[in-house]
């Protein structure tokens, strides 16, 4: 069963389809576990991906027949990702890079958005849903063309993306405004990520503008969404097994993650993935310029009044980070009271500050740093020049934290660095990094494959295919955008 981080009352607690199909709690709070299950992930040594996804998703959503869980997975994960391994593990340097990017988008968040249409299909199965459903996605950059790939085609879903105009890499650009598929919408804001979740968010909470579309449920594939946070938990349990498999650690022995982070999610799901088993000792979260997470983990003032950078990291660029709230509801021994009140201060002032007992108690877990864009482009270039290992911009922020980690603690822990997308996506940043040459990103793309003697089907020949999106809007137009889609 599933409370809320803002009404912590069994009594009002749903059923895992039901967080799925709503997204978010009546509350304005996001769906979690009541209980999360301890998992015997040692007898899962010989395991494929898919069958440890079976098991977790299994005991996390308690579906009546373990039979459809299986058949949610084996569509999920199957030739749609480059790598059998779904998220191999390369060592680079002194970490181990968990290579999150083989789906058909180039970006981690194709790991949950293969699988969430999927869910909510069942889903809306259980809970005998007949009106189609209408998902709202706000994006960085990478969510929003996962989750155009994942639902297009899907009958009975329309899929609306809402991202910041000239916000994004051009890739990210091209890759939502080509997406085929005859329920996909993209529509450009002028504005910031935070400008689009918070709409999405409003929109959720708008009792006149749902009973504008009463032929819709309402339902979001981000990460506010347990469906969409709940597989991101896999790939640390498949992680930790393949480093025991591969002889880097024993079993039972303790690992840090380190994660690029922007709205907390990928971390969290690290987070809960500690809770159901896996032993992970430090949560290493990296931030870019917008080191708004840093600033709250050092002091416990969490405060978006401050400027918003546009930064070579575009997918990290976010000032409200939204499962932050059910990090902190966690750690706070799920005391809704304080969640509610904390919320209602960064709705009202932007702002909320945490007791330093509850601080305390989250910096024995988390380790937080941060990285400018020049040592973004320097870790880049350095990364490669030493271990012939190309990253994304994002996983570089990732790796220049977690060495500022190790000079600063001395900690040899192993650890995993979540690698959240591939590089061709940001090829313009990665090849200036490498080269020192500021080139146009068809030629960055054509050099970086040569490079790499690689590529990404999901990126290459973009500039080729035809606009099929062009719609861009203010943000007090957002709503009218969306009715007109879904009239």
């Amino acid at each position: 069963m599933y409370i809320n981080t803002r009404e912590n009352d069994v009594e009002q607690a749903v059923f895992s389809y039901e967080t799925i199909i709503d997204g978010i709690a009546p509350t304005g709070g996001l769906f979690v576990p009541a209980k999360l299950p301890k998992l015997n992930y040692q007898d899962w040594i010989n395991k494929t991906y898919q069958e440890i996804a079976v098991e977790i998703f299994d005991a996390i959503l308690a579906f009546d027949n373990k039979e459809d869980v299986k058949e949610i997975v084996n569509d999920s994960y199957n030739t749609n990702f480059a790598s059998e391994e779904i998220t191999p593990i390369k060592k680079v340097g002194n970490v181990y890079v968990m290579e999150l990017f083989h789906g058909p988008t180039g970006a981690f968040k194709d790991i949950a958005l293969q699988a969430l249409p999927h869910l909510m299909v069942k889903s809306k199965s259980l809970g005998n849903k007949k009106e189609d459903t209408a998902i709202l996605v706000a994006t960085s950059g990478d969510t929003g063309k996962a989750a155009l790939e994942g639902f297009k085609n899907v009958d009975g879903i329309k899929v609306i993306c809402l991202y910041p105009h000239e916000g994004v890499s051009k890739m990210q650009d091209l890759q939502m405004r080509t997406t085929d598929g005859h329920n996909t919408h993209v529509i450009a804001v002028k504005g910031n990520f935070d400008d689009c979740q918070a709409m999405v968010k409003e929109i959720f909470g708008d009792e006149n503008f749902k009973s504008q579309i009463s032929n819709y449920t309402l339902s979001s594939a981000n990460s506010i969404n347990w469906g969409r946070l709940m597989p991101q938990i896999v790939y640390y349990f498949y992680s930790y097994i393949q480093l025991v498999k591969q002889n880097q650690i024993r079993m039972n022995d303790k690992i840090n993650i380190c994660i690029p982070t922007g709205n907390f999610g990928n971390i969290l799901a690290g987070y809960y993935a500690k809770e159901m088993g896996i032993p992970i000792e430090k949560l290493i979260c990296a931030s870019n310029k917008n080191n708004i997470l840093t600033d709250f983990f050092k002091t416990g003032h969490y405060d978006k009044n401050r400027d918003f950078h546009k930064t070579n990291t575009p997918s990290m660029d976010i000032l409200v980070s939204s499962n932050l709230e059910r990090y902190l509801f966690e750690k706070s021994n799920k005391d809704d009271k304080l969640i509610l009140s904390l919320m209602r201060d960064l709705s009202k002032n932007g702002k909320f500050e945490i007791g330093t007992e509850l601080l305390a108690k989250i910096n024995k877990e988390v380790f937080a740093g941060y990285a400018t864009e020049m040592e973004i482009l320097d870790t880049i270039k350095d990364v490669y020049s030493t271990c012939n290992y190309v990253l994304d911009p994002h996983t570089a922020v990732g790796y220049k934290v977690y060495q500022d980690y190790i000079r600063q603690t001395g900690d040899d822990t192993p650890t995993l660095l979540g690698a959240t997308a591939t590089p061709f996506k940001f090829s313009h940043t990665v090849m200036k990094a490498i080269t020192g040459e500021n080139m146009d990103e068809e030629k960055a793309i054509k050099q970086l494959e040569v490079l790499m003697n690689d590529y990404h089907a999901g990126v290459k020949d973009l500039e080729k295919k035809p606009i099929l999106h062009n719609t861009i809007c203010e943000i007090n137009e957002i709503k009218l955008e969306i009715l007109k889609i879904l009239s």
